[in-house]
Parts: C-alpha cells; structure tokens; sequence
C-alpha cells in the first residue's frame, strides 16, 4: 500500500503545469505578506532589527532576510514573534485579525435586540414623560402671557419646543423599536385603546368649537386640543402600566 507521502507526491505529479505554477504563485504571495508583515510590525514597536534578533536569539542578518523575503521564520520561532509584537498566529501567517474576546462581547452588546417585556416597559417610560411635557407645556402657555406677562411670541415658541421634544421622544421611539407579534389579549387591549381614542377626540372636537363660540376665544381655545392629546396619551400609559405590572407578577 501508498503511504500518504507517496499518495501526496503522486496526487501532484498528476498535476497540470499551470496547478503548478498557482500553488507556487500562492506560496510566493504568502511568503511576500509574512515578509512585509514582520516589517510593519517592527516599525509599529519602534525596534531595530538588532532588537528583534536579540529577543528571538537570531542573527540581524537572519531577521532580514526574513523581512526581505528571503526566508521565512522557522517554526519554532512563529509563537515568539506573534508574543514580541502582541498578534496571534493567525493574523501573522493569514493577515487577518483575530477579534478579541472583549471586542465580541462589546459588538454583542451592542446589537443584542431588545425583548418584547423591555420594549413595552421601554414605551411605558418614553410615553409618561411626553405626557409630562405635554402638560408641562398647557400649564406654561396658560402662565406666562396672562400671568408672567411674557412676550406673546417668545411663550408661543417655548409651548412649541416643549410640544416639539415630547412628540420627538414618541416618535423616534416606535420607528426604532423592533416589532412583535401581538397575542389575542394585546390586540383585544390595542382595539379598546383606539376605540376610547376615537371618543376622546370627537369629545375634544365638540367641546372645542362649543368653548370657541361660547367664548369667541379661537385665539387660546386650541389647546384644547392639546389637552385631548395628552389625555388619549394618559390612557394609553394607563394600559401600559398595567402591562408592566403582569410582566413583574409573571417575573
């Protein structure tokens, strides 16, 4: 029987020339890399090729002809020159670089998507302090002109940069936050929330004009949609809370 020496050597000798001609092309072309490896590496440390071979207890002459191609370093010398410029065997040989332990983790947690208990404990808190900016802003508009006796103009564009970061927060939340299939009592919750929605805003459309003309105010009275805003906002926080509650009693 062949040993796998023999099978080896046969397996090239049936080679075509131009096989040939690759694999020593590819050699040649590992070979080179190493070379200009070593090179880069030692100018990263800022060594001398005297430094090097003192460390390896190599000759300089033997370190050259390393970085010029002409040899490459023995085995037993690769682990030694991966550990002097602080590389993994892989990176010298192959050129690619090894991603460390800490760099994995860090990219995984960065990228670890959020569950679906955090997303809507996440939507809680984006939601209850847009309602608080919501109403942070009614009181200030209703202060500041008749009470504070601020400029019109300015307590105009304070109430609407206020208005302004609550609907940001909203809105960046739920076009960043990952969708989930919704279970039965989640659809069921999401159909009352809409349907209480619905009332408030035809409530809020009929006070308003009642208010309007009773008061010929149309100048204040469309806060009261705001208002209607921020209460259908409290009712969906409402139903929020009490998701949050089921999540804890189930934890």
């Amino acid at each position: 029987m062949l040993s796998s020496v023999d099978k080896f050597q046969s397996k090239i000798g049936r080679m075509q020339p131009n096989e040939k001609v690759i694999i020593r092309k590819e050699r040649k072309e590992n070979k080179m890399n190493i070379g200009e490896k070593l090179y880069e590496l030692r100018k990263e440390k800022n060594l001398s090729q005297e430094e090097v071979a003192e460390k390896l207890n190599v000759s300089r002459q033997t370190v050259s002809k390393w970085e010029t191609n002409q040899t490459t370093p023995d085995f037993d010398k690769i682990v030694p020159l991966c550990e002097l410029f602080g590389i993994s065997t892989e990176e010298l040989l192959t050129g690619k670089k090894q991603e460390t332990k800490t760099e994995k983790a860090e990219q995984e947690e960065k990228y670890t998507p959020l569950t679906k208990e955090q997303v809507k404990i996440k939507s809680a808190e984006v939601v209850s302090t847009s309602v608080f900016l919501y109403i942070l802003s009614v009181i200030f508009i209703m202060v500041a002109i008749p009470v504070l006796r601020m400029n019109p103009i300015l307590a105009s564009a304070i109430f609407l940069f206020i208005i302004a970061i609550a609907t940001t927060r909203i809105v960046k939340h739920y076009m960043s936050v990952p969708k989930f299939e919704k279970t039965k009592k989640e659809e069921k919750e999401a159909k009352v929330v809409k349907q209480i929605k619905s009332i408030i805003e035809i409530l809020g459309v009929i006070i308003y004009f009642i208010v309007s003309f009773a008061t010929m105010a149309w100048h204040i009275t469309w806060i009261i949609f705001i208002i209607d805003e921020v209460i259908c906002q409290i009712v969906k926080l409402i139903f929020m809370l009490n998701e949050k509650e089921d999540i804890e009693d189930e934890k």
